[in-house]
């Protein structure tokens, strides 16, 4: 009679994985198409894009937005003729766009904000600009919190605000380092030297020297954020935009030849501007970081970083007022 003995596994027999470990599939399953699953309801859903820009009058916001999306978007304040009175933002408007390229479709939510500093006293002429990206976050929570929410709540969170530095060649001025810092702690800023072929290439470096060394000495924080989560190939491109802000750009809706070839940009009595030339200005590095490589990331950091200080403020004000009516004493009747 045989006696059959039952041999415990070795290490290179154990069948129980750890966490991290990975099993290769005999056969394909089939569950590797979740990207392509998830690409197609996004494109379904579409795309939110929310951008504000802030700066003083006449410097070209509206153009410079309606370049970047090669689309007439907003219409500019400017005056083409001397007859005409003078036209500025006087209150905070939102134009709503949709367009579409190669099948994506993206929801454009243009915030065009009064010139601030137009006034001969600026007193606090930032607060209804940060006001109203507190509102949009308001907006948001109140509808998170709702008890039957929305399948999709609008996102009216402002994912990016373009700052217009006025091309003066010497420094910020002090009203722009206010507004900077109060804009910062709430929103995703990028920095951009309006009209900056009013400056030669000389003063166009110095000018970006010294507006660094102002953002450095009073702390401001600009985006891109630094991150432990990013890989090198991120670091690296993040470093390159660093490198670059404040983007010195001009901006044009018009088609002017050059070399025999129509391109966006303007003629001057000294020759031409192409606005796509990254030797005449820095407009295409900016597009290239606002739609090709940032845009994903600028909703992604409004959503965990600006909206989550904001709601983590709001719901701890919450608790604390109801810890204090819960507290409070009853008053007793006669």
């Amino acid at each position: 009679m045989s006696t059959s003995t039952m041999s415990t596994p070795t290490s290179e027999q154990n069948v129980n994985l750890s966490p991290h470990q990975t099993t290769l599939l005999n056969s394909y399953v089939g569950f590797d198409t979740i990207t392509q699953q998830i690409e197609k309801k996004l494109l379904k859903k579409g795309f939110q894009f929310n951008v504000m820009v802030v700066g003083q009058s006449g410097l070209g916001k509206s153009t410079l937005v309606n370049t970047i999306f090669a689309s007439h978007l907003i219409d500019s304040k400017g005056r083409l003729d001397a007859s005409e009175t003078t036209r500025q933002t006087t209150e905070i408007e939102a134009v709503a766009h949709t367009i579409e390229e190669n099948g994506v479709r993206l929801s454009l939510n243009i915030v065009d904000t009064p010139g601030y500093g137009d006034q001969v006293n600026n007193d606090n002429c930032w607060e209804p600009i940060i006001k109203y990206i507190k509102d949009q976050h308001s907006a948001y929570l109140r509808k998170e919190l709702t008890a039957r929410r929305e399948r999709y709540i609008i996102d009216t969170r402002i994912h990016c605000c373009l700052f217009f530095i006025t091309p003066s060649g010497h420094s910020l001025k002090p009203i722009d380092i206010v507004v900077l810092k109060k804009l910062s702690e709430v929103v995703n800023v990028v920095p951009v030297i309006a009209k900056s072929d009013s400056l030669t290439t000389e003063e166009r470096d110095a000018f970006k020297q010294r507006i660094k060394a102002e953002l450095a000495f009073h702390n401001i924080r600009l985006y891109p954020y630094e991150s432990e989560e990013d890989e090198e190939q991120e670091k690296a491109l993040n470093e390159t935009i660093f490198e670059l802000v404040p983007f010195a750009i001009v901006g044009s809706e018009r088609n002017v030849v050059i070399d025999g070839k129509a391109v966006r940009g303007r003629k001057t009595r000294w020759g031409a501007i192409n606005v796509e030339d990254p030797n005449h200005c820095e407009f295409i590095h900016l597009r290239n970081f606002l739609t090709r490589t940032h845009l994903q990331d600028l909703i992604e950091t409004t959503a965990m970083i600006h909206y989550e200080t904001f709601r983590a403020k709001q719901l701890m004000a919450i608790k604390e007022s109801t810890q204090i009516q819960h507290n409070k004493p009853e008053s007793s009747e006669d």
